[in-house]
């Protein structure tokens, strides 16, 4: 509801703006929720209600896996699988890729765009409130601020694997993990946020379109 909301009153007014204007847009947007939840929540941390026991299940190679490693895991590849049999196997997911293509010729061909666009911001948001409740349960604390960091590297990841690519945005993620613990294993923690926007740099300076984006040619 919150989506469908925002994506009416904020985003949609804006659909033949700039791009610039829509992300200028995003960013009021997002620092208003997080000012909100202050006000309504405070902005000191919380205790996240303990869903499942954190227990460990197995080693390999030393390493120990607990129930929080697996859950996590698990919920985050449902949610991936689902996410690519929604674009690709699905008539809504067709639609959307049309709309993202051009608006205009969807329209043409019978394709609801608002109703389509307004669809894609809800399914956004729940994949946003699933890994939300996954860092809860993972960190159990939460506090209004906390998806500031977390979205810059969402987006950090999605650059480096290609805006657009599902399977990109997967690995892009992978990446910029595996990175930030291997910093903090043989170097310091202090440098893992700087990381991220370190491959942001190195991604737009030597490939811009990313691991799994196309440079297309626009004509002006």
């Amino acid at each position: 509801l919150l989506a469908l909301t925002i994506e009416k009153f904020a985003y949609r007014p804006l659909r033949k703006q700039p791009k610039l204007n829509v992300l200028i847009t995003a960013i009021g947007v997002s620092l208003f929720l997080q000012y909100v939840a202050q006000i309504i929540f405070g902005a000191d941390p919380k205790v996240f209600p303990t869903l499942i026991n954190d227990q460990l299940l197995f080693e390999v190679g030393g390493v120990p896996i607990k129930s929080f490693d697996v859950t996590i895991l698990g919920v985050s590849v449902t949610a991936m699988f689902g996410l690519h049999f929604l674009v690709y196997h699905t008539k809504l997911g067709q639609a959307m890729r049309a709309v993202s293509h051009s608006p205009a010729v969807a329209s043409i061909l019978g394709i609801n765009v608002s109703r389509t666009i307004a669809f894609t911001f809800v399914a956004g948001s729940s994949l946003a409130g699933i890994g939300s409740i996954l860092v809860g349960i993972k960190y159990q604390k939460i506090e209004p601020m906390m998806g500031t960091m977390i979205g810059l590297k969402a987006f950090v990841a999605a650059v480096l694997g290609g805006i657009g690519s599902i399977a990109g945005a997967v690995i892009g993620g992978l990446v910029l993990g595996v990175s930030e613990v291997l910093v903090v294993v043989y170097g310091s923690s202090q440098y893992r946020d700087a990381l991220a926007f370190g491959i942001l740099i190195f991604i737009l300076l030597f490939k811009p379109a990313g691991i799994f984006g196309k440079n297309t040619i626009e004509k002006v």
